[in-house]
């Protein structure tokens, strides 16, 4: 689906030198706190919000999302098919999305793909796009990541991010200022734990200080969980509602994170006179008396809505679908994100193509990001043994889980002190108070103090309070009492929503311990990882009904089975090789450059601040002002013209004292309000004058910028600081290597050499021979054997040498180079190397283009004004070098990238310095051309840049 689509873009972008946030994945990796999973969803955020301008799917879809595989021209298609392709930008995405393959390569789609080559005109292709996306208009996304992954944590990730990025540009509506999460009806007991994962999230995972600790002291959080006040009462004000309406007015709102049950903002009051008949009332009205809480939330601006376990909303999709578009269509939602282990829809969602085709779609379509439970289990999970009982009667299934448990977990504590435990669920509390309970501590002889029971209750069976306190502190180093419980037996409880990292089993002996759609989810509850880094298992125990449907719900959910579940080993991920150096042998010299330094100096111009002063000459500066505000009135044949000015126009309340704490707030409390308040009297004159008075009400006058006069406000309180920028040219020595920073790598096709040659490479490095040399002896010892034993050296394979290896000794510092991300600067480096020019001068090349092993990088700015603006790190991609007296005489930059990065502004402008500024002063700096820089556009042909290289080689290098 349209993940796969977009994890490849985003790597594209993540690769790119011109990526803004390359700093901030790197900050979060080296931090190492976020698991793997939690980093692909973070990093496809960011792409989605940065790179793609937090685009609806809809836009992305017809866009770049489905850019064409193929030329026109190479498609075999007929003229009617390609001309409505040309002209029909919405056509072609469909088509390439109808080629989507599954992971065998299949099509998936291949219906729709005939059906729209055969049939383009009659295709409505706007109308089953809509279709695709829900008809949505607004950044809807959904990350998929499997139960145990993080995703509280991922979402507070998600507003950290966004709060990071909105305080440094407040008016960019891509930013949410503000947050509410909405739980699923049915998972209501998630609100609290939820509440706390974020409260506790630790900013510094993904962001460094003080950025981190300045944005959690914004933070707000309210839980809506209060019940309606009123009984029988359509008006009563709602007490969720007061708790929203105490942050009016909300223009200037950052950083209120509410989380609340979806039903609350679904539900609607009657709105009825005493008769019981509906009054009628403008639609804002309407919508306050039906829902107060959901008509303030709709008020709020740059609002995120992020939604828990999305894929449970399907029961109340279509009303807060509803609802989430009302708030859209308001201009106050910055977009949604849903956070499901299962995005996939049962039955099939069907999208009518023509009256004989039909596209099925079984997963949720605005899926952005897919981990795969497999994975998880592989990476970080626990790893389950899926046992079946075949046969058995439910209590027998029982008591072979139990001894399993105890024979392989009975004395397992984990580092934090809790003990491992087994989850028994019982179907129905009559089950388990009348017979599971006893067999346990009967037949089986186990102590009732290792046990506990937690259900709702019966009017026959009831459980004292103290079992509810002991089941929510399972999974607490301090609960004595949860520590000591080791079976836990339940009834419709601990499905959804229960995160206990110490269970280690469950077991479901027969149909009805659990919904038939939640056996995978139930059995899954025993997956978390408790001690990060540490080899874990978990055992799962069940009956033939519900290891069917376990097995069903994998192949349909996740793609995988019993058997493969059980086959999965941590310690058989992907094969990997090492890196190895060879700066010793190719004794490659330091790059000896002039690296721009910029030293930023903020001068404080004045003695004291002149608060009073100051904020005496606020009204009177022309910047605070907005353009005349008029009216025009003409008639219909523009004989008479009149104009009629306006000098009082808004509609928003204002107070003083919410007015001044507003000030203060934005300060980021650097402006203390007793500060503020010794000043009252020239803030109240200019509130006064901002503001004006209408039917017994304050408002604010729009003829006055608000958001300027705050600022102006609080810039009086500080000295005037000017910014001064000195800048030299500093010489460095950098390595083209940093040896401590190689590490294994994931063995793929587009490492180079691969791993026979790196190995003849070395063994030649090694032994000091030529490679036509060793190849020689070789073949000599070939025709030896041949001539001995003609019927062995048939089996033989005639001996020869990888390309590259004859290349080892113009390239390759460092062995494997990693192409993961550039197929084309692999085989530009392969069809380089060929060059006579390269050969015949003694040149070499080398891969300079992993920022990670490089400490080659240049520093790059551009000119602001009159002082100079860091746009960040340049990292060569190629160094093309001529050594000279045992040193490093000439050096060529070549900077190989798609032709896509050729029109962005960051790489324009780093481009610019680097052909200008870094070229030319270093060039001065020696008293000679050192340095060149040559720019080859995949957009070209590889042979037209290995051209250019060429005529540039010939014009550099001449002496």
């Amino acid at each position: 689906m349209i993940y796969s689509q977009i994890n490849i873009l985003k790597s594209n972008w993540l690769n790119s030198q011109n990526c803004p946030v390359l700093s901030l994945v790197d900050y979060i990796k080296r931090k190492g706190e976020l698991r793997e999973a939690q980093i692909d969803a973070v990093t496809t955020y960011l792409f989605l919000k940065l790179n793609c301008e937090n685009r609806p799917l809809l836009k992305l879809f017809s866009g770049e999302l489905f850019s064409p595989s193929e030329n026109l021209a190479e498609l075999n298609i007929n003229q009617k098919t390609r001309k409505i392709f040309e002209s029909n930008k919405s056509a072609r995405s469909l088509y390439e999305f109808s080629r989507t393959k599954n992971g065998n390569g299949m099509s998936l789609f291949p219906e729709l793909e005939k059906y729209i080559l055969e049939n383009s005109d009659k295709v409505d292709f706007e109308r089953i796009i809509r279709k695709i996306f829900y008809s949505v208009d607004y950044p809807d996304y959904i990350f998929s990541l499997p139960m145990g992954a993080g995703k509280t944590f991922l979402m507070a990730s998600f507003i950290y991010l966004d709060l990071y990025f909105a305080m440094n540009e407040p008016t960019n509506k891509v930013f949410a200022h503000n947050f509410i999460i909405l739980v699923p009806s049915g998972l209501k007991s998630s609100i609290v734990p939820s509440l706390k994962t974020i409260q506790n999230f630790d900013p510094t995972w993904i962001i460094p200080e003080p950025a981190a600790s300045n944005i959690k002291k914004i933070l707000k959080f309210e839980v809506m969980d209060q019940p309606k006040s009123a009984k029988k009462s359509n008006r009563a004000r709602n007490p969720n509602a007061q708790k929203i309406a105490q942050f009016q007015p909300f223009d200037s709102l950052m950083g209120l994170v509410m989380v609340v049950n979806a039903e609350k903002v679904i539900l609607d009051r009657l709105d009825v006179d005493a008769s019981g008949d509906l009054i009628e009332r403008s639609e804002d009205e309407k919508d306050r008396l039906a829902n107060e809480l959901r008509n303030l939330i709709g008020k709020i601006p740059n609002l995120a809505i992020h939604i828990d376990e999305v894929h449970h909303a399907a029961k109340d999709d279509i009303k807060l679908r509803q609802v989430v578009n009302r708030w859209s269509k308001g201009g106050t939602i910055t977009g949604v994100c849903g956070y499901s282990g299962t995005p996939y829809l049962s039955p099939a969602e069907k999208i009518e193509v023509s009256a004989s085709v039909n596209l099925k779609l079984s997963q949720i379509t605005n899926t952005v990001c897919y981990y795969p439970l497999s994975t998880a289990i592989e990476k970080f999970l626990k790893k389950p043994k899926v046992e079946v009982a075949y046969g058995f009667e439910p209590i027998e299934t029982i008591r072979k889980g139990v001894e399993n448990f105890y024979s392989k977990y009975g004395s397992k504590y984990y580092q934090n002190g809790c003990c491992a435990k087994l989850a028994v669920y019982c179907g129905s509390i009559e089950r388990l108070e009348t017979q599971v309970f006893p067999f346990l501590t009967g037949e089986m002889k186990i102590n009732p103090d290792d046990i506990l029971k937690f259900h709702r209750g019966n009017k026959k069976y009831k459980l004292p309070k103290e079992n509810e306190l002991e089941f929510i502190s399972l999974d607490i180093p301090a609960a004595k009492a949860g520590r000591s419980k080791k079976i836990i037996l339940l009834v419709q409880v601990g499905k959804e929503g229960w995160d206990c990292r110490s269970l280690t089993g469950v077991i479901l002996s027969q149909q009805g311990d659990c919904k038939t759609n939640m056996v995978l989810q139930t059995s899954c509850r025993c997956l978390r990882q408790v001690d990060k880094g540490m080899e874990e298992s978990a055992i799962i125990w069940l009956n033939e009904f519900n290891a069917e449907k376990l097995n069903n719900q994998l192949r349909e959910e996740q793609k995988t089975s019993i058997e493969e579940i059980n086959r999965l080993d941590k310690s058989k991920l992907s094969e990997t090789i090492l890196q190895v150096s060879r700066l010793e042998y190719l004794k490659l010299p330091k790059v000896n450059f002039y690296q721009l330094k910029v030293q930023y100096n903020d001068l404080v111009i004045e003695e004291s601040p002149d608060t009073e002063n100051k904020l005496k000459t606020i009204l009177s500066d022309e910047s605070v002002m907005q353009n005349p505000l008029s009216i025009q009135h003409r008639n219909l044949l523009h004989i008479k013209e009149t104009v009629t000015h306006v000098y009082f126009s808004g509609n928003e309340t204002a107070d003083f004292n919410t007015w001044i704490f507003n000030i203060a707030k934005e300060s980021f409390n650097r402006i203390e309000l007793q500060v503020l308040l010794q000043h009252k009297k020239i803030l109240l004159y200019i509130f006064n004058k901002i503001t004006y008075e209408k039917e017994s009400a304050r408002f604010f006058n729009n003829v006055f910028k608000q958001k300027e006069i705050r600022t102006a406000v609080r810039l009086a309180f500080h000295c005037r600081r000017e910014l001064k920028t000195e800048s030299e040219l500093v010489p460095e020595n950098a390595s083209m290597l940093i040896v401590g920073n190689l590490k294994p790598v994931q063995k793929h096709e587009k490492l180079y050499p691969d791993e026979k040659a790196s190995c003849q490479i070395l063994d030649l490095d090694k032994s000091g021979a030529d490679p036509a040399k060793a190849l020689r002896e070789l073949l000599d010892k070939f025709e030896e054997i041949k001539k001995v034993n003609p019927l062995f050296s048939s089996m033989m394979t005639v001996p020869s040498l990888n390309p590259a290896v004859h290349d080892k000794d113009r390239t390759f510092h460092y062995l494997p180079y990693d192409f993961a991300q550039s197929a084309f600067e692999l085989n530009f480096l392969k069809e380089a190397l060929k060059l006579d020019e390269i050969i015949s001068d003694k040149l070499e090349l080398y891969y300079n283009g992993d920022r990670h092993l490089t400490d080659f990088q240049i520093l790059c700015y551009a000119k602001n004004r009159n002082s100079l603006k860091f746009i960040g790190r340049y990292t060569p991609d190629f160094l093309l070098i001529k050594r000279k007296n045992e040193g490093i005489h000439k050096i060529l930059i070549i900077e190989t990238k798609g032709s896509g990065y050729a029109e962005q502004k960051s790489f324009i402008l780093r481009r610019q310095f680097i052909e200008s500024d870094f070229i030319s002063k270093n060039n001065e700096k020696f008293g000679y051309d050192k340095f060149d820089y040559l720019y080859l556009p995949d957009s070209e042909t590889m042979g037209d840049n290995i051209a250019k290289l060429s005529r540039t080689i010939i014009k550099f290098f001449k002496e």
